[in-house]
């Protein structure tokens, strides 16, 4: 039997590749003699860089950098020189995770790091930018991240504006023209778990703005800094970008991207499953596990498990689903090809040592996942998981 292990990472428990390990191991206690493969996986957020370097061979580059909160800090570029490729997760420099809860603010962090970031690529020599969207602790349209490129933002007297998204209801004017003209030259892939729009219910403020500290008064606020934003920067571009999917990506990160330079918007987890050739795998596997920190309305929005199950469905390969947190709802659409949605939580327990014994956790899970699986396989007329019993 040939096992896949596909995870996300668990945030705050562990990685994409701790989370592929534990549930090999699982695997192995019931089924030693089991082909288990582990393909750590990510979906544009945490952990982008780290699996497509590894996979494409590449090294970890460390960048002095800008926090959310517009401190010194440390970011890391993936770069392989041989494909001229940089790869960024904007998180690494203005992540969610790098600010205390009692320090979020949205509508006063800056994305400012993520250009830093992308400044440090372009002078390594990179042709080709692969960025992750995923997991900034940023509200501000990208206007950070630009003015780290060289384009100014100014109110009506022409002064720059503040770091931070509320500044945005005072735009009147951009000033493109000290953008790096290099970076019209470099072919930019932004990878994107989520389809967003900029603007409205489904926008970055509103989706997005509270669990990166914005209340409710702020929210609207936000929204409309927001709008303001789109109708001086589409209007200085000529381009429309608040309504692509994906452009509310980090707090509008996506809309900057796409309004100030060429890049393109594709799905994160495609763009690592190709990376990683998980077609090839899930083709020749008897059965898929996957998994992620928490299944709620959002994983059906391009999340490692939807996108792993769509294309194990394609060659009718079953998968199960592994997750610390599973809303009801979720629970009770499963999609097409999924099996089980299996909580790895064994008992009462708060989030601290939730998170703390995640691994342990998933492991446990993994392996009663695999005795049930040997209990439907060992069954009078069964043959292999791909049986009517199973399948």
């Amino acid at each position: 039997m040939r096992i896949v292990c596909a995870p996300d990472s668990f945030k705050e428990s562990m990685t994409a590749a701790e989370a592929a390990a534990a549930m090999a191991r699982g695997i192995r206690r019931v089924l030693p003699g089991a082909d288990v493969v582990e393909v750590p996986l990510a979906d544009g957020g945490e952990g982008t860089c780290a699996t497509l370097v590894e996979v494409l061979g590449g090294e970890l580059v460390h960048v002095p950098c800008t926090d959310a909160l517009g401190r010194p800090s440390t970011g890391t570029v993936g770069w392989v020189a041989d494909r001229a490729l940089a790869v960024i997760e904007v998180a690494s420099a203005c992540g969610l995770e790098q600010v205390p809860a009692e320090l979020r603010d949205a509508r006063t962090t800056t994305s400012f790091g993520a250009g830093e970031l992308v400044t440090a690529a372009l002078d390594l020599g990179a042709r080709h930018l692969v960025i992750g969207l995923g997991g900034s602790a940023t509200n501000d349209a990208g206007t950070g991240m630009l003015q780290a490129l060289g384009v100014r933002f100014l109110d009506e007297q022409g002064l720059e504006l503040r770091p931070g998204g509320a500044d945005l209801a005072r735009l009147a004017r951009v000033d493109d023209s000290g953008l790096r003209i290099n970076l019209a030259d470099v072919e930019i892939l932004l990878a994107c778990d989520v389809t967003n729009p900029l603007l409205g219910p489904d926008g970055a403020s509103k989706v997005f703005g509270p669990q990166k500290g914005a209340t409710p008064q702020a929210v609207e606020e936000l929204d409309g800094a927001l709008t303001r934003w789109a109708d001086v920067v589409e209007k200085a571009r000529g381009v429309s970008v608040r309504d692509v999917p994906g452009a509310g990506a980090a707090g509008g990160l996506g809309a900057a991207f796409l309004a100030f330079t060429g890049a393109r918007i594709r799905p994160g987890i495609e763009v690592v499953m190709d990376a990683v050739g998980l077609a090839r795998l899930v083709g020749s596997a008897d059965l898929i596990f996957t998994g992620e920190g928490s299944m709620d309305a959002q994983s059906a929005a391009g999340k490692v498990p939807w996108g792993v199950a769509q294309l194990a469905l394609e060659v009718g390969v079953p998968v199960v689903v592994f997750a610390g947190h599973v809303d009801d709802a979720v629970d009770a659409a499963m999609p097409p090809g999924v099996r089980a949605i299996v909580p790895i939580v064994r008992g009462v327990s708060d989030l601290p040592h939730a998170l703390a014994e995640g691994p342990t956790n998933l492991e446990r899970a993994a392996a009663l996942a695999s005795r049930l699986i040997t209990a439907t396989v060992d069954r009078p007329g069964a043959v292999g998981t791909r049986s009517k019993e199973f399948s």
